[in-house]
């Protein structure tokens, strides 16, 4: 299932005799690791009830997060008797992720009257607002973040990238500047570094952000500027809010977007030998709104199948030009 392999995880599944806990929560988690929220839900339902456990709820509701099922994810919670840190957190992230706001610091208010603060849910709530680009309500997030986890170094350098992508997003690099300055002061410079795998003719290859070590980039940067050209030729615009930093002497958005990690591992399957019908790639972080969409698109124009597995989930981009989490990433 983490694979993308979901229908061969379906037969190993349908072979048991008599699925336990462990065996469910897999399947579940599988078919929520790769949108299929509603296959998800329908195995929960089948799942015994003396089975359920935390994981179960964890999963399924991540499930539902993943695939945007909000009346199905409040049916699950509200049927949940024990309501865990975790399975709340989970929820607040559902919530966040389609941008209901107001509902989801309601839940984190409601578990903060009898229990500590919990900052996992606090950056749950960020990073939606993140994708949402809302500065304002960012910054109040980050404010209160500091002001109850102030020994939380991890997570307040999380918090502080995403707040600083924001301010990115919507143009205001100085405010952008700024921000880097003051966690490179407090935290130091410890930023995780984007990397792309793919796996080409039996050879695993790795990639960063405007990578320039692998002997034959020069054919790569080619064939990514020609799927670049394509891409405008059938109606895709770089999105440069999706660029965190200011551009460099010589770059452009569209120089800059095209070298991520993911596109010239797509490029790199394309030169090597024959045309591919399949393509994976696994990232450590997860995929930018613009790579997302040019990702659908040179799926449909190159009628290649692509399956991304990123730091939150597993896309499967089909011919059709459509992604199966129906971009709620």
């Amino acid at each position: 299932g983490k694979a993308g392999l979901v229908k061969n995880a379906q037969q190993i599944f349908e072979s048991v005799n008599q699925p336990d806990v462990i065996t469910y929560n897999a399947m579940i988690n599988a078919y929520g690791k790769n949108r299929m929220g509603l296959e998800a839900v329908d195995l929960y339902r089948k799942m015994p009830n003396n089975l359920r456990n935390e994981i179960s709820y964890i999963c399924i509701l991540n499930a539902c997060s993943h695939s945007g099922l909000l009346d199905e994810a409040y049916s699950i919670f509200n049927e949940i008797y024990h309501k865990t840190q975790q399975v709340i957190t989970t929820m607040v992230d559902c919530l966040s992720r389609l941008f209901l706001f107001d509902e989801a610091k309601q839940l984190i208010e409601d578990y903060e009257k009898c229990n500590a603060p919990y900052s996992v849910m606090y950056m749950a709530l960020l990073s939606g607002a993140r994708n949402s680009r809302q500065s304002h309500l960012s910054q109040e997030i980050y404010k209160r973040m500091q002001l109850l986890f102030p020994n939380e170094k991890h997570h307040l350098r999380s918090a502080s990238v995403l707040l600083c992508n924001i301010s990115s997003s919507l143009g205001d690099h100085e405010e952008a500047q700024a921000l880097r300055s003051d966690r490179i002061k407090e935290f130091g410079n410890k930023v995780q570094v984007g990397l792309s795998w793919t796996e080409v003719n039996g050879e695993v290859v790795q990639f960063t952000a405007h990578d320039q070590s692998h002997p034959r980039s020069k054919e790569i940067y080619a064939e990514a500027q020609r799927i670049s050209s394509e891409l405008i030729k059938y109606g895709h615009v770089h999105d440069a809010s999706w660029i965190t930093r200011p551009l460099r002497e010589h770059e452009t958005v569209e120089s800059v977007l095209c070298s991520h990690s993911e596109r010239l591992a797509i490029a790199f399957n394309f030169i090597e030998g024959r045309k591919p019908s399949f393509i994976q790639i696994t990232k450590n972080l997860r995929v930018c709104g613009d790579c997302h969409q040019a990702t659908k698109l040179i799926a449909n124009i190159r009628q290649v199948e692509i399956v991304v597995r990123d730091a939150n989930c597993i896309h499967h981009f089909s011919t059709n030009g459509t992604c199966s989490c129906q971009d709620h990433f």
